[in-house]
């Protein structure tokens, strides 16, 4: 009774080592914050615009935090192990846009809805990273290739990639922060040239 007693104990010791302080460490989980306030001087899209979830490879369709060690291997992507996004990047990106285009359109379709758009803005998400060029350097880069099509004429109206950058703290915190800066920046950038390629459009046709 006394060795089984010995044994139990042991077992019970090591389960503990086995999720010892490395196990116990909490996992912080991060969006891209609050959204910034819109400019004074609100651009206008006048027509139906079909705003699709926005796409993303498969190293970036998760919700690990992505960064690079440059100075090390800039070709090995890596993710923070107690770090991670609430949801995948280009569902955090979907929100972010469709909130803030529908603050400027007449109106906004997902695409699932089954209601009819005159033009739709294609997204994909191509680089949503924090990159250190030292270990207490870095930076954030955010790339998408957006993609307006003419809906009833089934023609390309335009593409163009948008890349920001952002100075970031080298750490989870910092690069996320960043992250969401750099976000909003590209977005308000989307925004405007968006509304430039549709100001000869007109609605209802």
């Amino acid at each position: 009774m006394h060795r089984l007693s010995a044994a139990l104990a042991l077992v019970a010791l090591l389960g503990a080592c086995a999720i010892g302080p490395q196990g116990l460490e909490p996992v912080a989980t991060y969006d891209l914050g609050p959204q910034r306030n819109h400019p004074q001087e609100n651009p206008h899209i006048r027509v139906a615009l079909m705003l699709p979830a926005v796409a993303a490879p498969a190293w970036l369709d998760n919700q690990g935090i992505v960064y690079r060690l440059d100075y090390q291997d800039a070709a090995r992507p890596q993710t923070y192990a107690n770090s991670r996004w609430s949801a995948a990047p280009a569902q955090l990106l979907t929100q972010r846009l469709r909130s803030r285009f529908a603050a400027a359109a007449s109106g906004i379709v997902s695409g699932g809805e089954g209601a009819r758009a005159e033009y739709a803005l294609r997204i994909e998400l191509e680089d949503f990273t924090q990159s250190f060029a030292a270990p207490s350097e870095s930076r954030v880069s955010v790339t998408v290739r957006a993609t307006l099509i003419d809906l009833v004429s089934r023609t390309l109206q335009a593409q163009r990639t948008f890349t920001l950058e952002r100075p970031a703290a080298a750490d989870a915190a910092g690069g996320v922060k960043a992250l969401g800066a750099a976000s909003d920046a590209l977005i308000e950038e989307l925004l405007g040239w968006t509304v430039q390629n549709l100001k000869d459009a007109r609605p209802g046709r």
